[in-house]
């Protein structure tokens, strides 16, 4: 017994040896956010109906498990795209994005982890490509949201075809040829410029339709005031508003007259 000691011995550390080499291809931990496709190398390949969430997997050796970013993520790209005209405007723009987690074992089959450069790219960069590229280099300026939403509209129904779903484009940027773009600058500002003398110039024939109205207000006022006040009214106003300052405590001085309205003077005493 004692001489086969030595061969069982190397044995056990020949098989702990193995274990500990196949240990991170047997025990596979799948962290948040993430899912896991089984690829089996004798029993059918790729799991296309199955996919794997968070947590620790054990799988054969000679297996393997692809683990993808479920996640919403963002690539960021530049592009250098020819209008109508064939100049060259430069958009700057982010793509947001992520695979379908139902459909993990389909992506990696038919397209692979490299989707992103596979698939998410190449659909938002052609879409935009047909977008831009039916555009003068002048619409291009002013249309940038309707850009954005034909392009998200295209690349979404393209990429939803191959198991990604393309979240939004964001247009950060449109850098147009320098000259050109500081000629729609100017004309902008142009027309900025008119927007404000138009409004000033409302505004001042608002004020002068108001001016109108209150001086004719004060005409037909006048005119009626000219027709009610007769000598007679006015003789009485006058006794009345004598008849007032005569009983009031203030002393006064009164001198009668015969002048030609018949009214007293009145003088303060004091």
């Amino acid at each position: 017994m004692g001489q086969f000691r030595p061969k069982l011995m190397l044995g056990f550390l020949l098989g702990l040896t193995v274990f500990i080499y196949f240990i991170p291809e047997t025990f596979v931990s799948i962290r948040p956010g993430e899912k896991a496709v089984l690829w089996q190398r004798f029993f059918g390949g790729t799991q296309t109906d199955k996919v794997y969430g968070e947590g620790l997997r054990v799988i054969f050796p000679w297996d393997e498990l692809y683990i993808y970013d479920t996640r919403k993520q963002t690539v960021q790209r530049e592009l250098d795209i020819l209008t109508e005209e064939g100049l060259t405007a430069q958009i700057s723009l982010a793509i947001r994005y992520h695979p379908d987690r139902n459909l993990l074992g389909e992506l990696h089959q038919k397209i692979g982890p490299d989707y992103e450069q596979v698939i998410v790219i190449p659909e938002v960069e052609s879409a935009m490509r047909r977008a831009v590229g039916e555009l003068r280099t002048e619409e291009i300026y002013k249309r940038s949201r309707e850009i954005i939403r034909t392009a998200v509209i295209e690349a979404v129904e393209e990429a939803s075809q191959s198991f990604v779903t393309i979240d939004d484009v964001i247009i950060r940027s449109v850098t147009l040829p320098r000259g050109f773009q500081e000629a729609v600058e100017e004309k902008v500002r142009q027309q900025q410029l008119a927007e404000s003398y138009q409004y000033r110039l409302l505004a001042t024939e608002q004020e002068a339709r108001r001016l109108a109205i209150e001086a004719g207000g004060f005409a037909a006022y006048n005119r009626t005031i000219e027709e009610t006040l007769t000598p007679e009214l006015l003789q009485w106003e006058g006794v009345r508003a004598t008849r007032e300052i005569a009983t009031s405590e203030n002393s006064k001085i009164i001198i009668m007259g015969n002048g030609s309205d018949g009214l007293p003077v009145i003088l303060n005493a004091e």
